[in-house]
């Protein structure tokens, strides 16, 4: 399709952010163009999805398209961490699965369907330069990448990146994004045919197994293969990289040390390419200003472990859609709909670091991350049960969805160092003083998010106002 000379949103990056965050807007009535610099399909990582994923899809109009694929069902995981092993299953959740998928299927089920609700689909279309006004994004050029040499203008008036890694306005203009210290991991996966199945977890279910320097996981999907990936620190990586022959053999000597994935691979044979990434947990110190809302990738990563880069991506689209449809409407201001934005994405990305993080001490046990879980939600659970169901909706994205459909209200993340020792409760607010206030806490100023703002999806998708949350634990 061509590119036309004007749209009304231009959303750059056709991922699961930019095609959610599209289609939601077009399902809305508003002109938007999205164009993505591949022509799909095309390979990417990150192949587990949470049951928010499904919610989402529903909200889109994609559910059906996605449950006739073929995909495996997710209804739960299981962890072999530290000295403990426990699965986890989301049949007490309101979405009781997700999905294993192939991405380049999943992400060509979601551009496609974004065409087909409306939005205008440009193919093989490569940004090359925005052009501001006053520090407001307005036109973009962009040259053919795919089949031709076409050059052209597109303005705009709002504008959504979604560009993934590379981060068009953060690698070219705001030049804002942190790396995490503490994650500085390197990932080495491939594709395995002939592995086995967890008869001891829920169906489908991802596999993750803790190691001595870092944790591997497996991920069954519908062509019968299995993704097996390796994490590690990248001191370690380095360390066993000079140690080891090649990447196959430190790999494979990964899987080893790991009985859960070991077992799994029995005697099944390794049938691609190993691929390899690093350094890929990161925030931006804004994730929106003055006509745009960076989304997915082009705004944060977190390590893979708990499989949020979907949710993150799909999640944060629904509250830019959200906000963008309420300001285009005039129901809120500019400054409430970033606000909201900011502080909304912030809030779902420091709960998913925290605990996380907090699975990265080995040996803590389940029931301390458990308990973190409980701490980050609106609930004050005081049983087990109650505080396993609570680490059960953080870690299936099920939290995020019902903290958008009420009033936001800041997280008392200085509990979360209570009745520890001093060595412990440092260890534990570490995420906490590290994003101070750059990063996390200036964006939850009510003044600046309208404080009483959250998402409705009927009759229409917006910003609806409530009066305001108390804060947890008050």
């Amino acid at each position: 399709m061509d590119v036309p000379k004007s749209t009304r949103v231009l959303v750059i990056g056709g991922g699961p952010a930019g095609s959610t965050a599209a289609t939601l807007l077009a399902r809305e009535g508003i002109d938007v163009t999205l164009v993505e610099r591949a022509v799909f399909p095309r390979y990417h990582v990150g192949e587990s999805l949470l049951p928010s994923c499904l919610e989402i899809c529903e909200l889109t109009g994609a559910r059906e398209k996605l449950e006739a694929h073929g995909f495996v069902r997710k209804h739960g995981g299981f962890f072999s961490w530290g000295h403990e092993s426990w699965d986890l299953d989301f049949a007490p959740l309101p979405y009781p699965y997700g999905f294993q998928v192939i991405r380049s299927e999943f992400d060509q089920l979601l551009l496609e369907h974004a065409r087909s609700q409306g939005v205008r689909v440009c193919e093989g279309v490569a940004i090359r330069d925005l052009a501001f006004d006053e520090g407001r994004p307005r036109s973009a050029t962009w040259r053919q990448a795919v089949g031709g040499s076409a050059t052209g203008e597109i303005a705009f008036d709002y504008l959504i990146d979604a560009s993934g890694r590379e981060g068009v306005m953060v690698s070219r203009y705001l030049k804002n994004r942190r790396y995490h210290e503490a994650f500085q991991n390197v990932a080495l996966w491939g594709y395995w045919a002939g592995a086995g199945a967890m008869d001891f977890a829920p169906p489908g279910s991802i596999a993750n197994g803790s190691i001595d320097d870092g944790w591997l996981w497996g991920i069954p999907l519908h062509d019968g293969t299995m993704s097996v990936g390796v994490v590690q620190h990248k001191v370690a990586f380095k360390e066993k990289r000079e140690r080891f022959g090649s990447l196959d053999e430190m790999y494979l000597a990964a899987i080893a040390d790991c009985p859960l994935i070991r077992d799994l691979i029995g005697s099944g044979r390794l049938v691609s390419e190993l691929r390899a990434e690093q350094d890929y947990s990161y925030i931006s110190e804004s994730v929106s200003g003055p006509g745009y809302f960076l989304v997915g990738d082009a705004a944060c990563f977190i390590d893979p472990l708990l499989s949020t880069g979907v949710h993150l991506a799909t999640h944060a689209a629904v509250l830019a859609a959200a906000s963008l449809a309420s300001l285009l409407r005039g129901e809120v201001a500019e400054e409430q709909a970033l606000g909201f934005y900011e502080q909304s994405y912030r809030q779902m990305y420091l709960r998913l670091m925290v605990i996380v993080s907090g699975m990265y001490q080995l040996y803590d046990g389940k029931q301390t991350y458990f308990w973190k879980a409980q701490k980050l939600t609106r609930g004050d659970y005081n049983d087990s049960e109650a505080m396993n169901r609570a680490f059960l909706y953080v870690v299936s994205g099920m939290e995020d969805r019902k903290d958008s459909a009420q009033a936001l209200r800041a997280l008392e993340l200085e509990l979360l160092a209570s009745g520890l020792s001093e060595e412990d409760a440092q260890r534990n607010l570490f995420l906490y003083q590290a994003f101070d206030k750059v990063i996390f806490l200036s964006s939850m100023d009510p003044d600046r998010a309208g404080g009483v703002l959250h998402v409705t999806t009927a009759p229409r998708l917006g910003l609806t106002a409530t009066e305001p949350a108390q804060p947890a634990h008050a």
